[in-house]
């Protein structure tokens, strides 16, 4: 199974403290933070852009392009791209050019936007959340598929013979679809034949297991082949040298953050149900979470988990802490019982 971390590039004061750093330096420590995982040997880092007050990336495909150069062997990948509100062929063009510029370590995750304020900012009619998902995430897959498109749909201008280029390193670039717990979604990823990832913030992990199940059933149903259909799960992570202190330390971050992107916290008894091994939010000691982690990885079996380790208005001392613990302490024992 493969580990990696993803930043959704908030920007928000630290609610201990009330320090607020500059865009300038919150992207910079992304940057930095990045090729620390690749120094600790951590598989994926990936980069998610949103368009509102208390974000930095709006333009993630820059970010990413900063860090492609910056690194040389992790893997990068969006977290995710809203290609709702996206040109596909645009899309296309600025990942093959990164995944050319990285030596094709470069992956899609198209999702439809959990914050919705982008649609207006950028000309689009919320009514058609559901279709200009499906349609666009359907264009730039056979994009991905064939270098010459005809295609016609309702959202954007036909493509007429049209030649999309670059293309990638290895020709074809891994696009997973994002998944944010809705049986319906999961149900079309397993349809569409494509990889998913699955966030899972909260809560049991039988949940989101049944989700897993469900995608993997429709994708056997419509006659895909399940074992070459890879799985990511996601969540927050937040570690320190035992769990009672990771629980009390955390939930300020968590709790502001959450205001701060959707005007409401995060509901105080589910995080008190963080620190059981039960439960997706990776809270606690190094020793917690591997033991979560490895829970999740037997019931799940999936390929790929993601960590988001920065939410909130973490200082970058501690975020950088933690990506040399998790090199230290959870890698190995995660890859001794994953591989």
């Amino acid at each position: 199974m493969e580990f990696g971390l993803y930043s959704l590039g908030d920007h928000m004061p630290n609610p201990h403290t009330n320090e607020w750093i500059s865009a300038s330096r919150r992207l910079t420590e992304i940057v930095e933070a990045a090729k620390l995982a690749e120094e600790v040997g951590i598989d994926v880092f990936s980069v998610g852009e949103s368009h509102q007050k208390y974000f930095t990336t709006q333009a993630h495909t820059v970010l990413l392009s900063a860090i492609a150069q910056a690194t040389n062997t992790i893997k990068l990948s969006s977290s995710s791209t809203i290609i709702s509100t996206s040109d596909p062929v645009r899309v296309f063009e600025d990942f093959a050019t990164i995944d050319l510029l990285s030596g094709g370590r470069v992956e899609i995750i198209a999702g439809r936007a959990s914050r919705i304020g982008l649609f207006e900012l950028l000309g689009y009619e919320l009514t058609d959340y559901e279709a200009l998902f499906e349609e666009k995430f359907a264009l730039l897959n056979l994009i991905n598929e064939q270098e010459v498109v005809n295609w016609k749909g309702e959202f954007r201008a036909p493509l007429k013979n049209a030649e999309i280029l670059p293309r990638p390193f290895n020709g074809k670039l891994p696009i997973w679809r994002a998944v944010g717990g809705t049986p319906a979604s999961a149900v079309k990823a397993g349809e569409a034949g494509v990889p998913m990832a699955l966030a899972a913030l909260g809560g049991n992990a039988l949940h989101f297991k049944r989700i897993i199940d469900l995608y993997r059933k429709s994708a056997e149903r419509a006659g895909h082949d399940v074992s070459s259909l890879p799985v990511a799960t996601t969540s927050l992570m937040y570690l320190t040298e035992n769990v009672e202190h990771a629980m009390n330390t955390m939930y300020p971050y968590l709790n502001k953050g959450m205001f701060h992107v959707n005007g409401r916290g995060y509901p105080a008894q589910l995080f008190m149900d963080g620190d059981a091994v039960e439960d997706v939010l990776m809270v606690g000691d190094a020793g917690r979470i591997v033991e979560k982690i490895l829970h999740q990885y037997e019931l799940f079996g999936h390929q790929r988990f993601l960590a988001q380790i920065d939410f909130g208005g973490i200082p970058f001392k501690e975020v950088a802490k933690t990506i040399e613990t998790i090199g230290s302490d959870i890698l190995p024992q995660v890859r001794k019982y994953t591989k």
